[in-house]
This record gives C-alpha cells, structure tokens and sequence, in this order.
C-alpha cells in the first residue's frame, strides 16, 4: 500500500503540473443551466485532492460539493447536449460541454465565458476521468484511503490527533471501544508523536481492516500459515472454488497476477496480502468471470432471446407531467437495451414528435430521436440488432415524413430486406442481425408478399416501370386471416377497450388492407376494401365514414420487415393464422392471467412468435413489475421503465449482465421447444431441483444510510432474495450486527430449495436493521456492493461461501 506522507494534490504522477488541472484549481465563474430559462453564474473550482469539484455562488462564498471524478462517466461537448443545442442563438455551443454521470444522476450542462476556459476544463475533467477509469485494485483502494485522510485530519495540518481518529471511525461507520482504539493508534505511532503521519496511518487502518476469516481460511490450507505453495493454492481452487481441472493453470496465473512481491511471483507462492487480493478481485467476485464475455450461442432465431427492453424510452421521469428527452435513449442504449419505445404524434410545421399521447409530458422531434439512435445504437454495449418498437399516431403526411427519415438518417443501419438465404419458417439469429435496426410496427403486407415483390422487381425492373404507380384491385384476390380488431394498446397511446377482445368473426375475416389510387387527388391511401363484385367502385369507399383509424402510409409499412406488430386473440387463433416474423404485445395483467390460465401455451407461443409485455397504465410513477413473472413463461421483450431504480431494475440489470452485456440472453431449452410440457407455475419433472447454501460470512467498509449524520452508525443485516417460479421465490436474512458498518461479522447459513436453478435470480440486499432497505460463483466469493441506483460503492462488500447440491427431496422450503 502506497504511503500517505506528503499527500500530493493531485493522485497521480505527472497530474500536478498540467496547466488545465491547475486553472481548474484556481477556479472559475461558469454558467450551471438546467433549463432554457434557468442558467445561473456559479463558481466551480477542483479541490486540491484532484478528485472532487465543488461550487458556490461567487468566487471565496461558501462552497459545497459538486461531484466527485469517480463519479463522472464521460464528458460531452456543446454540440452533442441536446438542452445547449436549445441555447445555441443565446451562447456559441463551443463554450458549453455536459457532465455525463453514471447511474441515473442528471447531467450537469454548464457554459464557460469563453471557448479557451470550456476547453481547459473538458480537457482537465476527460485526464481525470481516464486516471481514474484506468486505476488498478490497489491504486484505488489508496486513493479511498488518501480520501479518508483528508477527511479525518480536520485542521488539515497533515497528521491526526487521536481525537481526529475517533471523529474518523465514526465517519467510516465503525463503533469501537475508546482503549481498543487507542491500542490500536500508538501501535502505530512509532514516532511516539501522539499523532499518525503518512505511513503510521496505512499501518493504524491494516490494524483496523485485519480479516480474521480470511486468515483462518489462508491457515486451513497452508502448511506454515505464512504462504500457501502452488500446491497448496491448487488444492484450495479444487475443494472450495470448485475449478477443478483447470485449477493448475489457474493457480500459477492468479499468483503472477495478485502476489504483491517479486519473490513469491518468483517462487509461486501466495502470501496473505495476496490471496486477500485475489478474494476481493473480479475473479474473486460472486458473477462467474467466463460469463462475462458474450459466451452464449447467437445463432439461433430471435424469439429463443430473452431481449433487453425499455418502455417509453423518451421519458426520463414520470409518465404524466415527465419530460421527454433523447437522454432517454442514450441511457437505456448505455445499459445494453436492445427494444426502445418511439411514441410519434403530429407536430408542428410538418415536423412528427414523440412523446407520451393525451399526457403534459414534454415533446421531442422524431429525428432527433433517430439522430441519437444512429448514433448510439452499436457505439456503446452491444453490436447486435436493436429494435425500435414504434407506435405510430401521425396522419398520412408526417408518415412520409418518418418514413423518409428513417431512410436518410439510419442509412445503411435500417433492416429494409429479408436476409438472403433465411427459410420461410424462423426469424433471423441476432448474428445475422448485427449492426442491424429493425423496425416493429403494423404492416400493410406479409412477409412472404414482400419477397415475392422482391423477386419481381429483379426479374421484371422493366414491367414495373411500364405499370407506373397504379395499384389495381383485384376484388377476387383472397384475403388473409388479419383481424380488425386493434392490438391491446398501451395506456396513453390511444384508449383501451373495455372488454377482452374477441377472435374476429367470419365477416371481419373477409377484410383486408389494401392501398388505392384516388382518381380525383391523385393521393393514395390506405383504407379497408370488403370483397364485393367486379363492379364495386373504389371512389364510394374513399368517401365512406368508415376510416375512423389513422391510415397507415405504404412507404413506412415497407420498412416493418420481420416484427409485423399483429392482434392477439388466443393461442388456437395465433397457431392458425399468423406467422413467426409476426408480435404481439399484452399489458402485464393480461400477459399474468394467460400466464395463470393457460401457462404452458404462453410458453409453447413464445417458443415461435416473439412476444412484447408493458407496464400498466396505471404507474404512472413509472413503477416497474417484476419481469421475472414474464421471463419463465418465455416472454421475450419485458419493457421496463429504465429511468426507475428499484428491484425490478436490479433482476433486469442482473440478467442481462451476462453475455458481454449485449442484451441477449439466451432461454433455457425448455422455454425454446414449441412441443415443451413447462408450466411456470406447475413445474413438473424432468426438472432436478438444486439445494443452495449461502453462508454471509462477513461485510467491509459499508456506507452509511444517512451520511449528514456524523455520528449515526449502522446496524447491518443481509438479505439474501431468490426470483424465479412462484415456488421458488423467497427470502431469508441475517441477524444484524450493532453498531459496525466498517468490518461486521456474521458467520451465518442460509438454505435454499430452488426448483428450477434455470430461471433463478439471487439478489443480495444489504440494510440498515433501523432504516429502510439500500442498496460459476460457488465457493469464497465477494460481492461488490452497488448503491440502489447501481453505482458502485467500492470498497464496499460482503464475504460469502456458495454451495449448490442436489436436493434429493428430503426437506421443504
């Protein structure tokens, strides 16, 4: 551990003389802008820790925290801020750049006076930014430390009283007896100075974090209790790790990569520090690092994904009075979104926009969304299709108008085309898809239509020019089986029937959608044409009443290729007349009472038809349900308010952290098999039922849940959650430990009877016993904790030993 003696301002080498770090500690007088009317002089200045910014009113006022670099995620220009693009007639762009913070924190938007100072702190934030991004373990956990120095050493003369410590460990959660932790401070104290400097405080806070667990299981397998040899580390890697074949090869690269000195690298021994660095490290972790990576196979059809989904993407806040922003998009494309939601009205000047219909929520334009799409949709996660769930309100015109955007602004990006080579029976894989956007919507056409019309135009490009545009009906041309009858819509997009819809009758059958050519205007629409006489005359419909529903525009129904958004009636009517590049979409109450009613049909539909679930109409918080009620029954594309943290988001963020994040995560094989027996809530064999045993060993640094109270301390317990069948689904806690936040100790087992391990989600859920909740792994495992918004709070975590067994039925959850 690095030494603390002459604490440099800035935390790394080579910082402390660059010239836009050192303007930045001077400070400077910017404008903070959270809206078009709200832009207000502040003075933000870097503190001389080089990690923290904070502000005030004016230059010497009293100044409050900000943010902290680790805090920040990137930095943006002037340009690329959507709230300064809206100033740009009032201050030149290149003097403003946004703040991007990770999590769900808004982003700061601040202008500078001039374009020289706005590039110097862009500059300085971006070289901060990268040191941190950049550091290793032990660079961190120095950096927490230096952090805690300054913040214990209050005269800020560079060394600590004993009354500083105490005032520290209350800050650092930790309630300890007044002689103990006077032991502890002149063990330290070799100067005899009756204060800590530098290094004398790392050796106090190795006093302090001493893990005695960690040195009783180190013991258990070494043979001198100062080492474990190579051997040795592969026997602990075997029976406990469980890594069994691997573990030699493992052994050797763990110990290049976590022993702290030469020698034992040399040697191929691991030393205490070492394999505590190797139990708190990303191969220490609870997630199994070989998931981590896309590992999954994606070559399969789509619809045997679980697909990553956002509802109502363009909202940031509630879906009333909300405002609608294409940070929407950004941030639910950041967190590996695969499905966004584009809600497109009428606007003004001809210009379609999106935004939450019959709401006050705030309105964005339909290209700027587009824009930020084409932007973000492969740059940040993922390079497998997204899909862009439209939900189209506009008359014929502004159609044409989306249409034509669609084209130009995602180019090349736009799936227009089948995939050469695909049977007639499947949806493409999402590996055929990549680098893909795929529009899902309603459809005039079929599929099987469009590459007819394909083929066509390669066989007879000079046919078609001769026909011209005119379209001619065939009155005898058979209808196919579309109802009439709309989707199940979501609440605020247009008003939901009162009644269950029924199957269409025989008349409804004898419907189809064409697209005719008015002889007087000469502008085509799109109409209902019932089957009649060769002697029925277009014109008398075209002047019929019976247009009460948006017409839909042939040029933006071409772009929906695979996902034709399509009623649902029941499943004997899906089986018999719609196709697999066909969707439907249900309200959660809907998708959970088929679920309840007729479980292992939803699961044998979702095996060849993609299915889309949305919240109720009534959160209009913008709650989320659990999507694991939707998940075991195979539902593919869950859509979940992305800007709400909670639980729900944290099983969504939990599934999906798997396979390198890409938003795909392929089903069990018992949820893709179309003839499968599942039934989510009747599992029945060939299922084999596993016995998990979690035992909570111990928990390090926990942050506090009020940190304005100095002296508050909490009283930790841990809550082990399980998500997944409705049998399987439980919890089960620790008893709280008094008064320690710092190094709690629990030592406690947990047991667990998981019928289906295959759709089971572990949540770990560390609280205060006084407050309200906060916020391959088998064997010794740490688990990283992260804050409710899934920020994380290093070094904070909790020691844990998994064991799974096969539960051979001899006891009862």
């Amino acid at each position: 551990m690095a030494s603390l003696q002459d604490t440099p301002a800035f935390p790394g080498p080579g910082l402390s003389t660059d010239q836009d770090l050192l303007l930045m500690q001077e400070g400077m007088m910017m404008r903070k802008v959270r809206s078009k009317n709200w832009k207000k002089l502040r003075h933000f200045r870097l503190q001389n820790d080089g990690m923290t910014v904070w502000h005030a009113r004016q230059a010497g006022g009293r100044a409050k925290p900000t943010f902290s670099i680790s805090d920040v995620e990137r930095i943006r220009l002037g340009h690329d801020s959507e709230l300064l693009r809206n100033l740009a007639e009032e201050f030149p762009l290149e003097q403003g750049f946004t703040i991007v913070f990770h999590g769900r924190r808004p982003n700061l938007d601040l202008i500078a006076n001039s374009v020289e100072e706005a590039q110097s702190w862009m500059q300085g934030l971006q070289l901060l930014v990268d040191f941190v991004t950049n550091m290793d373990q032990q660079e961190r956990l120095d950096q927490w430390l230096r952090d805690w120095f300054q913040r214990g050493d209050k005269n800020q003369d560079g060394r600590m009283s004993f009354q500083e410590v105490q005032r520290l460990l209350h800050l650092m959660n930790v309630e300890m007896d007044r002689e103990y932790a006077l032991s502890l401070f002149q063990a330290a104290d070799v100067s005899q100075s009756d204060t800590l400097e530098g290094e004398e405080f790392v050796q106090f806070y190795k006093a302090l974090t001493k893990r005695t667990e960690v040195q009783e299981l180190f013991e258990n397998f070494s043979s001198d209790g100062q080492k474990l040899t190579l051997l040795e580390f592969v026997d602990f890697l075997r029976e406990e790790q469980k890594e069994q074949d691997r573990a030699p090869d493992l052994a050797l690269e763990l110990i290049n990569r976590y022993e702290p000195s030469d020698s034992g690298r040399l040697r191929h021994v691991l030393s205490v520090d070492g394999f505590l660095s190797y139990l708190c490290s990303k191969d220490g972790s609870i997630f199994n690092p070989a998931c981590l990576p896309i590992y999954q196979d994606m070559t399969q059809p789509m619809n045997h994904y679980f697909i990553n989904s956002s509802h109502n993407t363009y909202l940031v806040a509630d879906q009333l009075c909300g405002q609608s922003s294409i940070e929407g998009y950004i941030r639910a494309l950041k967190r590996g979104c695969r499905c966004v939601e584009v809600d497109v009205w009428d606007g003004p000047s001809g210009e379609p926009v999106v935004y939450h219909g019959h709401t006050l929520t705030s309105r964005i334009l339909f290209k700027d969304v587009l824009a930020t799409v084409a932007q973000y949709a492969f740059q940040v996660t993922s390079d497998y299709p997204l899909i862009l769930s439209l939900e189209n309100h506009c008359t014929w015109e502004q159609q044409e108008t989306m249409a034509r955007y669609l084209t130009e602004i995602l180019g090349e990006q736009l799936l227009s085309t089948t995939v050469n080579g695909m049977p007639l029976n499947q949806l493409p894989s999402p590996e055929q898809l990549r680098g893909k956007i795929l529009l899902k919507g309603k459809k005039l056409t079929t599929l099987e239509e469009d590459i007819e019309e394909e083929e066509n135009e390669e066989l007879q490009p000079e046919l078609e020019r001769e026909q011209g545009s005119e379209v001619e009906l065939d009155p005898f041309l058979e209808p196919e089986p579309e109802p009439e009858l709309e989707p199940e819509l979501e609440p605020g997009h247009e008003p939901e029937p009162e009644s269950e819809p029924q199957e269409p009758s025989s008349r409804s059958k004898d419907k189809q959608e064409k697209v005719v050519k008015c002889p007087l205007s000469g502008l085509p629409i799109c109409c209902q044409i019932m089957v009649q006489t060769p002697s029925f005359n277009p014109e008398s419909l075209l002047l019929s009443k019976q247009i009460a529903k948006p017409i839909l525009c042939p040029a933006l129904s071409a772009l929906v290729v695979y996902l034709k958004s399509v009623s649902f009636y029941s499943f004997t009517h899906s089986k018999e007349h719609y196709h697999f590049y066909e969707i439907s979409s249900f309200s959660e109450a809907k998708a959970k009472n088929l679920i309840k009613e007729a479980g292992n049909e939803f699961v044998q539909h979702n095996a060849w038809q993609l299915s889309r679930v949305y919240p109720s109409g009534l959160r209009t918080d913008s709650s989320n349900y659990n999507p694991q009620e939707l998940w075991i029954a195979g539902c593919q594309m869950v859509a979940m308010n992305m800007q709400t943290a909670g639980l729900a988001m944290d099983i969504c963020d939990g599934l999906f952290r798997q396979n390198g994040g890409c938003g795909y995560v392929l089903k069990p094989d018992f949820l893709r098999d179309t003839q499968s027996s599942f039934h989510p809530h009747r599992p029945i064999s060939p299922f084999q039922g596993k016995r998990l045993l979690v035992q909570v060993i111990s928990g390090q640094q926990l942050p506090k849940v009020d940190d304005t109270k100095e002296r508050s301390i909490v009283d930790p317990l841990v809550k082990v959650e399980i998500f997944g069948i409705r049998a399987d689904t439980t919890w089960k806690e620790t008893s709280y430990v008094e008064n320690n936040g710092f190094n709690p100790y629990w030592g406690q087992t947990l047991c667990f009877h998981v019928l289906v391990p295959e759709l089971a989600v572990l949540r770990f859920v560390v609280k205060d016993y006084n407050w309200r909740p906060r916020h391959g792994f088998i064997g010794y495992r740490h688990i990283h904790l992260l804050s409710r918004d899934g920020i994380s709070l290093h070094p904070a975590s909790i020691f844990v030993y998994i064991c799974i067994r096969e539960d051979l039925g001899q006891e009862k959850s």
